[in-house]
């Protein structure tokens, strides 16, 4: 038991180191914005808050069995709940062309499409687990699955937020891959995704723009895009040990989006190629010991479970930091436990409590 207890122990001290780092990182990435507002150490506080009730909500989840969450009752209350907010959001004002957040008051909102997000992902490995032999002899037992994915999916994209809809579906496929499903069906889902990318992406004017910038930026770096440029300037002024802690200066007002979708361009600038290279060194680390607890996961549904809350971490991870290196067109993906934003914040370190407890229940033969 040692040995897994030790994996969940790393995992636990990494993630709240990385916690803190964030909130440091948000801290001097928001200087300019608590600035302009008059309210010094505004959005700090604010994500310090998220950061404790998180961090509480994780250590509690450490002690919750994880089997509970994927009885079917718990996950219908899940999937009602994380629906019917999806729905609400319409209710509300749109915020530079989107309705991605329900407000409960001054300062105080969340994002439902983070909580559907975990939502689904403990219903697909509930789903998975009862159902994979079918799934390994007909594709139609997927049905039910796919049809729950795409209310959910549809939902999500209108508010609009494609991002977190790709990451949703790549990590889905992946789970039902593992399961067992066949590669050709895999090779029919990427033919499918073709004419989705050019309704979805290519006929809408901002979304085609961030292409051709992206493109413009591979090929001729002089004349790249203001958001691509800025990001390249503020990692390139790092060098290898950066600037220090608060002193970047891309977040001056040049670097846009910089507490949020650009943190990753901060960290370069104030902390270099050093400080870059061990951010992703520990996303890496939670890469590994993610797999590692959900292969020694005591059955498949903490196995199922397991793997998708370690990709629901790493892949939006490194989507931003290529997007931030112009490896990827930009795209408003936060950097998990660092970027600002509660409820990506409150619902990491949440999906990470219950991966903190399927460490904590290796499988019998193992011990």
């Amino acid at each position: 038991m040692t040995c897994q207890m030790s994996k969940g122990q790393l995992l636990f001290v990494g993630i709240s180191v990385l916690t803190l780092c964030g909130l440091l990182m948000v801290y001097s990435a928001s200087m300019v914005a608590t600035a302009q507002d008059g309210k010094p150490s505004h959005y700090f506080f604010r994500q310090t808050a998220y950061a404790g009730i998180g961090y509480l909500l994780m250590i509690m989840l450490m002690f919750i069995d994880y089997r509970r969450w994927l009885q079917k009752r718990t996950i219908l209350l899940l999937l009602i709940f994380s629906l019917v907010c999806l729905v609400l959001v319409y209710a509300y004002p749109s915020i530079k062309g989107a309705r991605r957040a329900i407000h409960l008051g001054p300062g105080i909102s969340f994002q439902p499409s983070e909580i559907a997000k975990l939502a689904l992902f403990l219903y697909l490995a509930a789903y998975l687990e009862k159902n994979r032999e079918q799934i390994r002899q007909s594709v139609s037992r997927l049905y039910p699955c796919l049809t729950v994915l795409g209310i959910f999916c549809a939902l999500i994209c209108f508010e609009p937020d494609l991002g977190q809809v790709i990451c949703i579906l790549t990590i889905a496929v992946a789970l039902m891959f593992v399961a067992g499903l066949d590669w050709k069906y895999i090779w029919i889902a990427a033919g499918l995704s073709v004419p989705a990318f050019y309704f979805l992406v290519w006929l809408v004017p901002f979304r085609r723009k961030r292409i051709l910038d992206w493109l413009t930026a591979l090929f001729y770096p002089l004349k790249a895009d203001y958001q691509i440029k800025q990001s390249i300037i503020a990692i390139g002024h790092g060098g290898l040990i950066g600037l220090g802690f608060g002193d970047g200066r891309q977040k001056l007002s040049f670097l846009p989006e910089a507490p949020t979708d650009f943190i990753f361009s901060v960290i370069g600038e104030e902390f270099g190629l050093a400080g870059s290279i061990v951010v992703v060194v520990v996303f890496l680390v939670y890469l590994y010991l993610g797999i590692k607890i959900s292969i020694q996961a005591p059955d498949a549904g903490g196995f199922f479970l397991g793997l998708a809350i370690t990709l629901m971490v790493v892949l939006p991870t490194f989507i931003n930091m290529s997007t931030a290196v112009a490896l990827l067109p930009t795209k408003g993906l936060t950097l998990p436990f660092i970027s600002r934003g509660g409820s990506s914040l409150l619902v990491n370190l949440m999906a990470t409590g219950i991966l903190l407890n399927i460490a904590s229940q290796r499988r019998t033969d193992e011990d």
